[in-house]
C-alpha cells in the first residue's frame, strides 16, 4: 500500500550496473520506501557484457525531485550504478538540424504538433534557406547556417551556440547532409540522432537511389542511429525495410525510402524523448 495518488509527479529511472541477484529487489524496495508506485518496468540481462539494464516509470509525492536524486546517488553506489532520473512530465528540449531534403522534418513537426512525441523543438538549423517557411507555420526559430569548407569549424560553433542556449537534451539530424567534425560529435555524444538509407546491398555516394534502381534491388531500408565520429557507424536505435520489385521507377523507390526514413527516424526520436534507449557500448537496449 502506498501513498502515491493519480496527481504524484511521475518520474523515469533508467540504470545499469555489473549484473547480480537482488537488483530487481533492491530497485523495488527503495521505491517502496519512500512510497512510490511503480508504473512501467523493464530490465536485460546481457550475457556477453555481464551487465544488467532496467528502466522504471513511477509516480512519487512523498519526496521531491531533489531529495530523490540525492537519495538514489548513494544507493546507486552500493551496485556500481549508472543512473539517471528524469521528470516524465517534461518533454525533451530538440533541436532540428536539416539540409534540402524535408520529408522527416515535416514529419516530426507534426507529429510534436499532434502530441505524438514528448519533445519540445527549440530550433532549426540548416545550411540551406529552403525551410524557412516551413518552420515559421509551426513558430518555431529557423537559423541559416551556410557551411563551406572553409566555414566549417565557425559555422559548428554557431550550431553548437545555439544547440546550448536552447538547453537542447536531443539534436535530430533530419537528412542534414553534413559531415559533422569529430569535436562536436564528441560535444553531442549521447544525444544526436541520425537517419540516412540502408540498401541491401549498400550505394553510398550521389544519387543512391539511382544506383539500387540500376541493381534491381529487392529490399530498401533506414536506419536511425547515434552519432558518432565514425560515419553512420554510431549505436543503432531502429531499422526498417520496404520490398521493392521489377516495376518500380527511382520515383518510387525514392518515395518508398523517404516514407521508411520518416517512420524509423520518428520511432527512434519517441524513444529516446521517452527515455527508452540505453546505450550498451556500441549497441542499444530499446524497451519499448
Amino acid at each position: 500500500m502506498t501513498t502515491s495518488t493519480p496527481t504524484s509527479p511521475a518520474y523515469i529511472l533508467n540504470l545499469s550496473c555489473p549484473d547480480r541477484t537482488g537488483i530487481v529487489h533492491a530497485v523495488s524496495g527503495f521505491l517502496l520506501e519512500r512510497g512510490a508506485n511503480i508504473e512501467e518496468a523493464a530490465q536485460y540481462n546481457d550475457h556477453d557484457t555481464g551487465l544488467f539494464f532496467m528502466r522504471v516509470r513511477f509516480a512519487c509525492g512523498d519526496h521531491s525531485e531533489a531529495t530523490l536524486r540525492e537519495e538514489l546517488k548513494t544507493f546507486a553506489a552500493g551496485f556500481g550504478m549508472t543512473l539517471q532520473l528524469h521528470a516524465a512530465a517534461e518533454p525533451m528540449k530538440t533541436v532540428i538540424l536539416v539540409s534540402k531534403e524535408g520529408h522527416c522534418l515535416n514529419d516530426l513537426l507534426f507529429r510534436w504538433k499532434s502530441g505524438l512525441l514528448a519533445i519540445d523543438v527549440r530550433a532549426i538549423i540548416s545550411n540551406h534557406r529552403d525551410f524557412y517557411q516551413l518552420a515559421a507555420s509551426y513558430n518555431v526559430p529557423f537559423h541559416h547556417i551556410p557551411m563551406t569548407a572553409a566555414t566549417k569549424a565557425q559555422a559548428e560553433a554557431k550550431q553548437l551556440e545555439i544547440i546550448e542556449a536552447e538547453g537542447a537534451e536531443l539534436v535530430v539530424l533530419a537528412r542534414y547532409m553534413q559531415i559533422l567534425s569529430d569535436n562536436l560529435c564528441r560535444n553531442l555524444a549521447g544525444r544526436a540522432i541520425n537517419i540516412h538509407h540502408s540498401f541491401l546491398p549498400s550505394f553510398k555516394g550521389a544519387k543512391p537511389y539511382y544506383q539500387a534502381h540500376d541493381r534491381g534491388v529487392k529490399l530498401i531500408g533506414a536506419t536511425a542511429h547515434y552519432v558518432t565520429a565514425d560515419l553512420d557507424e554510431g549505436p543503432i536505435i531502429e531499422q526498417d525495410v520496404a520490398r521493392a520489385d521489377h516495376t518500380d521507377t527511382v520515383e518510387d523507390l525514392t518515395a518508398r525510402g523517404r516514407d521508411t526514413e520518416s517512420q524509423v527516424l520518428a520511432r527512434a526520436v519517441k524513444w529516446h524523448s521517452e527515455h527508452r534507449v540505453l546505450l550498451n557500448g556500441h549497441r542499444t537496449v530499446v524497451f519499448r
